[in-house]
C-alpha cells in the first residue's frame, strides 16, 4: 500500500524538513520520498486536508482502558481506535484493571490483545502485587514481557523502604519506577483542592502540601539510591519547584502533567459537576500558570491526557460520592493547543516521553518507518458530547473551547483518519 500525504507542514526538530511544507510518500510503511511535489498515481491513497501539519507520532504515557475486568468502561479495541483518531500512535496503559497487571501473564495478555492495531500499546505494570503497596511485584519478568515502567496507578508508595528497594532493584535492568505524588495521611478523605473554593463549597480539601511532601520524600530516596524515577500528573507550583531543584542536582527524575491541570482550575467546582472530580484535584490559577511555565522551561517533561474512563453509575451521583477521573484522549490536542504554543509542547508528546520510557522514536525522514500524527493547529471549536468516541463519557472538557483539529495518524502501516 502506498500513501501520499500532500502539502503537509512538517513539525519535527530532528528532521531536515522541519517547518517545511512537503509531500510525503509512504510505501509499505516506510517514508520513501519527501519533496515539494510528488505526483499521485491511481493506486495511491492520497491525504489532503486543510492546513495539514504532521509530526512524529504522539505518545500518551498515562491511559486507562478497563479491560480486563472493567470492559463496561472501555475495551482495548475501542480504546486503541479512540487513541488513533485522537492523534496518538502509542499509549502507555495503566495497571488499574481486574485483575491488576502485576505479573508476566497479565502483561502478555495486554500486548497480545493489542496486536495489529495502528496505535501501539505499552503496558505500565504494577510496582507492587495487587497494587497494594506491600510487596514488590516481579518487575524483571514483566519487563521481559513488554512492560515499560512500574507503578501503582493513583496510589502512592507509603512504605519508604519499599520505594528504596524498588529503585535499587530496578537499576539492574534499567527499569523506570513510577511514583504517584500524594501523601495519603495529609490528603485524608479530601475531594477538592484545599483553598478558597473548597471552603466556600463545603468540600473537604486536599492541600498542595500532600503532593509536595510525597515528591520531596521520593526525591530524597532517589538521591540516596540512584535509579530512574517518574512522577506522574503533578498539579502544583511547589511540585514544579521541587523537581526543578532535583534536576539541577543531576537526579534522573522526570515528570508529567495532565492536560486538565494545564487548562482547568478549581473554579469549575461551583457547578458540583462530577466530571471535574480528578486525582490530583483541579488546583488554582497560580498552579495552572506554573505548570504551563514548567512545560515552556523544560522542567516538566511530558503532557498526558491521563485518560480515565468511568462508567455513568459512578459519575451521575453526588460530587462527594463520585469516582475520580476524566477521559481525555479526544479533547487532548485541542485543549493543550489552546493554552500553549505548538512549538512549546510538541516534544512533550513525541520525543521526550519516548526517551524517558525507553522507546525508539522515528523521525520524519527518508528511510524511516512512518509513525506520524496528522493535525491542523488552527481553528476554534467547542468540544461537545458528539466528539466523544470513548465508551464512557466522563469528560471534563464538555462545552470547553478547543483550538485545532486532529485528522488522524499513519502508524504500523495503517492510515486511520477521522471520518
Amino acid at each position: 500500500m502506498s500513501t501520499l500525504i500532500k502539502s503537509a507542514t512538517i513539525i519535527d526538530t530532528s528532521s531536515p524538513y522541519h517547518q517545511q511544507k512537503k509531500d510525503i510518500l509512504i510505501e509499505d510503511g516506510v517514508i520513501t520520498r519527501i519533496d515539494d511535489h510528488i505526483p499521485s498515481q491511481k493506486d495511491f491513497i492520497q491525504v489532503t486536508e486543510e492546513n495539514l501539519h504532521v509530526s512524529c507520532g504522539w505518545f500518551d504515557t498515562s491511559v486507562s482502558f478497563g479491560e480486563p475486568g472493567y470492559e463496561e468502561r472501555e475495551t482495548i479495541k475501542n480504546g486503541l481506535t479512540v487513541a488513533a483518531k485522537s492523534g496518538f500512535t502509542a499509549v502507555a496503559v495503566n495497571a488499574n484493571t481486574n485483575p491488576v497487571i502485576d505479573n508476566k501473564a497479565a502483561v502478555e495478555f495486554l500486548t497480545n490483545k493489542a496486536q495489529g492495531f495502528a496505535t501501539k500499546l505499552y503496558p505500565i505494570a504494577a510496582l507492587t502485587k495487587q497494587s497494594e503497596g506491600k510487596e514488590m511485584a516481579e518487575l524483571f519478568d514483566m519487563q521481559q514481557s513488554g512492560a515499560i515502567a512500574f507503578g501503582d496507578y493513583k496510589k502512592p508508595i507509603v512504605n519508604d523502604n519499599l520505594m528504596k528497594i524498588s529503585l535499587l532493584y530496578a537499576q539492574n535492568f534499567n527499569g523506570l519506577v513510577v511514583s504517584f505524588p500524594k501523601n495519603q495521611a495529609i490528603a485524608g478523605d479530601g475531594i477538592a483542592n484545599e483553598g478558597v473554593n473548597s471552603t466556600k463549597l463545603g468540600l473537604k480539601g486536599i492541600p498542595a502540601l500532600a503532593e509536595a511532601l510525597q515528591i520531596a520524600s521520593n526525591l530524597f530516596i532517589l538521591e540516596y539510591t540512584g535509579g530512574k524515577l517518574h512522577i506522574p500528573t503533578i498539579s502544583t507550583a511547589r511540585s514544579v519547584a521541587l523537581i526543578k531543584e532535583a534536576k539541577k542536582k543531576g537526579l534522573q527524575v522526570s515528570c508529567s502533567v495532565a492536560a486538565h491541570h494545564l487548562v482547568l482550575t478549581d473554579d469549575e467546582l461551583h457547578e458540583f459537576e462530577s466530571n471535574y472530580k480528578t486525582n490530583p484535584p483541579l488546583r488554582t490559577k497560580a498552579d495552572c500558570k506554573a505548570l504551563q511555565k514548567g512545560i515552556r522551561t523544560g522542567v516538566i517533561d511530558i503532557i498526558t491526557s491521563d485518560h480515565n474512563p468511568i462508567d455513568i453509575e459512578y459519575k451521575k451521583v453526588e460530587f462527594s460520592e463520585a469516582k475520580n477521573g476524566t477521559i481525555g484522549l479526544e479533547s487532548f490536542f485541542g485543549a493543550v493547543n489552546a493554552v500553549l504554543n505548538l512549538s512549546d509542547f510538541i516534544e512533550n508528546i513525541t520525543s521526550k516521553p519516548r526517551s524517558i520510557f525507553g522507546i525508539e522514536a522515528a523521525a520524519i525522514a527518508l528511510g524511516e518507518k512512518a509513525d506520524i500524527s496528522l493535525f491542523n493547529p488552527e481553528g476554534k471549536d467547542t468540544f461537545t458530547k458528539k466528539h466523544i468516541l470513548s465508551t464512557s463519557k466522563n469528560s471534563a472538557f464538555i462545552n470547553k473551547q478547543m483550538l485545532g483539529k486532529v485528522y488522524g495518524i499513519f502508524s504500523n502501516n495503517q492510515l486511520i483518519l477521522n471520518s
